[in-house]
C-alpha cells in the first residue's frame, strides 16, 4: 500500500504500524511527533495500523536559540 510520509511517497505492506513506520524511516526513538490524517497519534497509540493512501508528518524536535 502506499501512504505519504513528510511529503514522499512510500510503499509499506498491509497492516504496518505506526511503530513499524517508524523503524523503517530510521526515526529517532525520543523527541519526535506523529500525525496520521492530520492528527497527533500519542506514543501509546503507535501500534495503530497506518491505513493505506494515509498522509503522516514526523516532526522531530530540535533545541537552539
Amino acid at each position: 500500500m502506499t501512504v505519504t510520509v513528510n511529503g514522499s511517497a512510500r510503499e509499506l505492506a498491509a497492516g504496518c504500524t505506526v511503530a513499524e513506520l517508524l523503524l523503517a524511516e530510521g526515526a529517532p526513538e525520543k523527541g519526535i511527533a506523529v500525525a496520521l490524517n492530520g492528527t497527533v497519534v500519542p506514543r501509546g497509540r503507535w501500534t495503530a495500523e497506518v491505513p493505506a493512501g494515509a498522509v503522516v508528518e514526523i516532526v522531530t524536535a530540535v533545541q537552539g536559540g
